[in-house]
């Protein structure tokens, strides 16, 4: 499974940081309860001396958003979604055990990390910007088009993976029941973005081997 990006992307953002695992061996039946409260605690402790907006790791995307043409308080890159539901909420709902792993990571460290099943990617997975005949399919089956020059993941059929680059993820790809492999991808613009998204990723393989002792994980940096 390859994931890159456009040379024009890597040129608008010279700050993006990103890293890529692969993860072979994974199932529905685990459970995640241990990994995602060491992950949530991390949150808490955040939250407690600053909101979700005020994180610089939310600022940068808050203004490669803006830079996107998009209202980045309409449209919010997914770790300060899922910091704002968890800052209200104080909990998230149970998906899968690699989601809610993943959102959890998501919220310690204030960084978009996105999970597909590869099983429903064609071939390499790009971000770049949109041409507008793409396919996205929704969470709940309805099929879009995204707007030329926005920015989303696609493989190589056209269909898109991702809306707005880390703001909504397609339903098509998403992991569900019967996964058994998936990609994760984690990406940052923030000053301290390297070493953070090291960190998370680093943290996320300790996890992973945890819940799934069997699994086979490859970790690999973008083109």
């Amino acid at each position: 499974m390859q994931f890159r990006y456009a040379p024009d992307i890597r040129t608008a953002f010279p700050q993006l940081q990103s890293r890529v695992l692969l993860v072979d061996g994974i199932d529905a039946k685990a459970d995640p309860t241990i990994e995602i409260s060491r992950l949530t605690a991390i949150a808490d402790e955040r939250l407690v001396s600053a909101s979700e907006g005020e994180l610089p790791e939310i600022q940068a995307w808050r203004r490669a958003f803006s830079a996107m043409g998009l209202k980045p308080t309409h449209y919010r890159c997914a770790s300060e979604a899922l910091l704002r539901r968890y800052r209200k909420e104080g909990v998230l709902p149970a998906l899968h055990p690699l989601v809610d792993l993943c959102n959890a990571a998501s919220l310690a460290f204030a960084i978009p990390v996105a999970a597909f099943d590869t099983a429903r990617i064609d071939g390499v997975m790009t971000v770049r910007r949109a041409h507008g005949d793409e396919t996205y399919e929704t969470f709940s089956g309805e099929i879009e088009h995204p707007e030329s020059g926005e920015i989303v993941f696609v493989d190589d059929v056209s269909r898109a993976h991702a809306r707005r680059w880390t703001n909504r993820q397609s339903g098509w790809s998403a992991v569900r029941q019967e996964t058994a492999q998936a990609l994760i991808v984690s990406e940052a613009l923030h000053e301290t973005a390297s070493n953070d998204v090291a960190g998370l990723i680093t943290s996320l393989i300790e996890a992973l081997t945890a819940i799934w002792p069997c699994s086979t994980i490859t970790r690999n940096e973008p083109l």
